[in-house]
């Protein structure tokens, strides 16, 4: 666990002195900040004391923000080679995948941190529903991680950035809008499974103040499944090597 903190660390670190955190945290609340307070279904056009435009757009920010986010994770130190110094010292390839992955989701964390004073404005303007609120910002944590696992997943079978970005959007994509497109379209058994498999209803369902278990393992089943598959892809190319 240590070394995986140590990775986080570093990675994180690297954000940092990359300027990539302050990028996205300034556009992230810049743009949840404009569209929850000034333009479209903002707070006072809803008429009640609610973070509900807020979670909408977080929903669909974090969506594009992610892939940008991940794309660097392995696919950068695939292409300089820092990758295979990495693995040849005492670090595993889930350590390595984990720190990446604990890294991203930390600073989506910390995002979404800088976003409590909407919370306490809205919680000033009216009576909130405090259980609701804390349930949207869990569903946006969990839904980050989903994305995150998927974006880890992208940047571990290519060196290319850009490649892992359109991956990762790809796939997102398919979670975000293609299944619920689909189920839309279809009924009975088959229909209720695309619906399952869409990201919406399970943020909607949470996101509403209700915690489901089937919703929490849904998210935690598309992270895991994402790391798992970037940690194999870590592992064909040490025996490649």
């Amino acid at each position: 666990m240590r070394t995986t903190w140590t990775i986080a660390r570093r990675e994180l670190a690297s954000f940092f002195d990359s300027l990539m955190a302050y990028i996205l945290l300034v556009v992230f609340l810049g743009i949840s900040g404009f569209f929850t307070w000034w333009f479209g279904a903002d707070v006072f056009m809803q008429g009640q004391a609610d973070l509900g435009s807020f979670f909408n757009i977080a929903y669909w920010t974090l969506f594009f923000f992610i892939p940008a986010l991940t794309m660097r994770t392995l696919a950068e130190e695939r292409r300089t080679g820092t990758l295979d110094l990495l693995l040849t010292k005492a670090v595993t390839d889930w350590q390595v995948v984990l720190g990446k992955f604990t890294s991203c989701l930390l600073l989506i964390a910390v995002a979404l941190l800088c976003t409590l004073p909407y919370y306490i404005t809205v919680a000033r303007i009216g009576p909130i529903d405090h259980g609701a609120a804390i349930c949207g910002y869990l569903a946006l944590l969990l839904m980050s991680a989903s994305y995150i696992g998927v974006g880890v997943f992208a940047s571990s079978i290519t060196n290319n950035q850009l490649i892992a970005f359109l991956i990762a959007l790809v796939i997102g994509a398919c979670f975000h809008l293609f299944f619920g497109i689909v189920a839309a379209s279809l009924t009975g058994p088959v229909g209720r499974v695309f619906d399952f498999l869409g990201m919406g209803v399970h943020f909607d369902s949470m996101s509403r103040g209700v915690v489901d278990s089937r919703d929490v393992l849904y998210f935690l089943s598309i992270a895991t499944a994402g790391l798992v598959g970037a940690e194999l892809q870590l592992a064909k190319r040490g025996l490649q090597r």
